[in-house]
């Protein structure tokens, strides 16, 4: 694939004992063994999910891990930039986009975005590419967030069918405007973008969904299920 490309995911995949998702991303790369770059900063590096990125990874791709907490590779842009694809983990986005800004990580993604390398991610590692996300990065309670790295527009919401909170909460802040209107996805389900515009959007579990999201309105987006 060429071109900028992003896959929000709004959970599943390697993460949830699921693996549809993880095949899709690889295959978009088009390469008999891409090479895919774990960033989970958002976790602050939990070791027990790079282990599990690794396992879900490391036969179909050469695998690698982008630590920040324990630092491990002198030039980050470098790494970063040689990938066909880098996947963001799940945990805390406005703790991760923190850490990156202070590491030049979000410049470094911006530049590989435009280079044509395959960003991707689900949760946190979902909602750092849009401009605003709802998220529980300061406690218990969901609330908005407009620090992301905005190479897409709009807002984004994961986990949509498996919190009860995420929908009530994300419709309310999007039709208050504390939320620019965006998109929604169930756990299972990723939207890809080509450039900036929705190109598709895939499932690897039956019945789950994505939405496009505006003030007083929530429209069921066509959902293309994965093989197997």
């Amino acid at each position: 694939m060429s071109g900028p490309c992003i896959v929000a995911m709004g959970g599943g995949g390697f993460s949830d004992g699921g693996s549809g998702l993880d095949g899709y991303v690889l295959e978009l790369t088009g390469a008999d063994r891409p090479r895919a770059c774990f960033v989970p900063t958002a976790s602050g590096d939990s070791e027990s999910y790079i282990e599990n990125f690794l396992a879900a990874y490391s036969q179909r791709a050469d695998a690698s891990v982008l630590r920040l907490f324990a630092r491990d590779i002198d030039d980050l842009r470098a790494h970063l930039l040689s990938q066909h694809l880098i996947y963001v983990g799940g945990g805390n986005t406005a703790n991760m986009l923190a850490v990156w800004r202070l590491h030049g990580v979000d410049e470094m993604l911006r530049e590989a975005w435009s280079a044509g390398v395959i960003l991707c991610g689900l949760s946190a590692g979902a909602n750092c590419w849009f401009e605003a996300s709802s998220t529980d990065s300061f406690g218990p309670a969901l609330a908005p967030l407009g620090a992301g790295l905005g190479l897409l527009p709009g807002s984004f919401c994961p986990h949509y069918d498996s919190e009860s909170q995420r929908r009530p909460t994300y419709r309310a802040g999007v039709a208050e405007g504390d939320l620019p209107p965006g998109f929604a996805a169930d756990d299972g389900v990723a939207l890809r973008f080509a450039g900036r515009e929705l190109a598709e959007a895939v499932s690897e579990r039956p019945g789950a969904g994505c939405y496009r999201v505006e003030p007083g309105k929530e429209t069921a987006l066509e959902v293309r299920l994965l093989d197997g």
